[in-house]
């Protein structure tokens, strides 16, 4: 059986600054017709950073949507078009004043595809060296370092919320492992 939705019309149901809402009328496999909410989101990057020590940089940052402090890695979204190495390096910097010497993609991750069209790509970033950060005006968070080894015991007793972190470092503990 074709799984393929073919859409046949489309609409905006909502433009904002980085979310934006549409409404599709969509071809079934089987012939029939139905509608696909979604959101259309550019992207975004998120980057693992290990020191030479070992040590995982992370963020405590608030989250309004859900009303608390979480801790992450750095990420951020796309700008239109822009190339996605280049904005995970961006966004290394800008948010943890260091660079990395060497970028490994390792991977994509979409978090909830039924909804939402976000594809966030991966990177373990190593070789760093200090810089200065360069927030947004808009953005505060607190960037600490830990353990490798600590924060993958962390992901498995569950203190991490965010999918992302969690999926990070267990793929750099894994790749670094080996």
């Amino acid at each position: 059986m074709e799984l393929f939705e073919k859409k046949i019309s489309g609409e905006n149901i909502f433009d904002g600054v980085v979310l934006h809402v549409r409404k599709d009328t969509v071809e079934l496999p089987n012939g029939n017709t139905s509608i696909r909410e979604y959101i259309h989101h550019n992207g975004a990057v998120c980057v693992i950073p290990i020191t030479d020590k070992g040590e995982i940089i992370l963020e405590r940052q608030f989250r309004y949507p859900i009303g608390r402090v979480v801790t992450e890695i750095p990420a951020g979204k796309l700008e239109i078009g822009e190339d996605r190495v280049e904005a995970a390096k961006r966004e290394l910097e800008e948010e943890t004043g260091y660079k990395a010497g060497k970028m490994e993609y390792i991977g994509e991750f979409l978090g909830s595809p039924a909804i939402l069209e976000e594809r966030i790509t991966m990177y373990l970033a190593t070789e760093l060296t200090k810089t200065e950060t360069n927030l947004d005006e808009d953005e505060f968070l607190e960037v600490f370092t830990m353990p490798l080894e600590e924060a993958y015991e962390r992901v498995m007793a569950n203190e991490f919320a965010d999918a992302k972190t969690q999926l990070c470092i267990l793929k750099a503990y894994n790749i670094l492992k080996k």
